[in-house]
């Protein structure tokens, strides 16, 4: 019963921070989910299992906040449908691969995608354009197609819903107005993590007990995460993605050497 507990514990807690900060909350959920359990004196969980795990939370947590963000017009469409369609295939193919592949190169795959995400992150930017809603929004259509095809597959490899790397590409790259990146960044992976699901569902790696109370608490505390999220400046919320992403790649690198 406290197992369930912690698990409800940490998707509202990762929920909420989907909401703020329009991630799915794979970045958070999976050093939780590997490294918290130990330590309060639960079984570690297996690696393949925390990237299902993960996808199945993310699905939920991004679907609830992703209606508060349409709602005050933060996702763009033509985005969505042009990074969220390479996403999915791309997703699907790395989630069935990722079987495959032992445990050890998925984190390293992590690590890498983290530290990356997290360079771009501390980059300078402009906020002159992020209170911009999404009609306003333009952006180069190819080249979102070729990222979603590169990320996709990377993310569905390691059971992210990828938003700790897409908002950074969106936001330094394609020059997408903050606000509407993280909207969009949740519409988007709605894609990512149902590709994934399905992958990771279809080989086995989704343990179904462990998913209800993760799912449960993540969808509810989403919503409000958005709420807080849109009165918060946005220089804020980058800089706390930053040492989110930040922290969360320095950890896994040093557990990996």
């Amino acid at each position: 019963m406290l197992f369930y507990l912690f698990l409800f514990s940490v998707g509202s807690s990762v929920g909420f921070l989907s909401g703020l900060l329009g991630i799915g909350g794979g970045i958070v959920m999976f050093p939780l989910l590997l490294y918290a359990p130990p330590l309060l004196g639960f079984e570690s969980i297996d690696v393949k299992s925390i990237t299902g795990l993960t996808m199945m939370q993310g699905f939920f947590a991004s679907l609830s906040a992703m209606f508060y963000y349409h709602e005050n017009r933060l996702v763009n469409k033509p985005l969505v449908l042009t990074l969220g369609t390479s996403l999915f295939a791309s997703s699907l193919a790395g989630a069935l691969i990722s079987k495959l592949v032992p445990d050890k190169p998925i984190l390293f795959i992590f690590a890498m995608l983290a530290l990356i995400a997290a360079a771009m992150m501390l980059m300078p930017r402009s906020y002159d354009r992020d209170e911009l809603t999404e009609e306003k929004v333009v952006f180069n259509k190819p080249a979102a197609i070729l990222i979603g095809v590169f990320i996709g597959f990377l993310i569905g490899l390691v059971g992210q819903g990828g938003a700790f790397i897409t908002i950074p590409i969106l936001l330094y790259v394609l020059k997408i107005p903050l606000r509407v990146a993280l909207g969009s960044t949740l519409a988007i992976g709605l894609f990512s993590a149902t590709a994934g699901l399905i992958g990771k569902a279809a080989t086995g790696q989704v343990p179904f007990s462990m998913a209800w109370p993760l799912v449960i608490g993540a969808f509810f505390s989403a919503k409000l995460g958005g709420v807080v999220g849109k009165k918060t400046k946005t220089e804020v919320l980058r800089w706390i993605l930053a040492l989110i992403i930040s922290g969360t790649a320095i950890k896994v690198w040093l557990d990996i050497f």
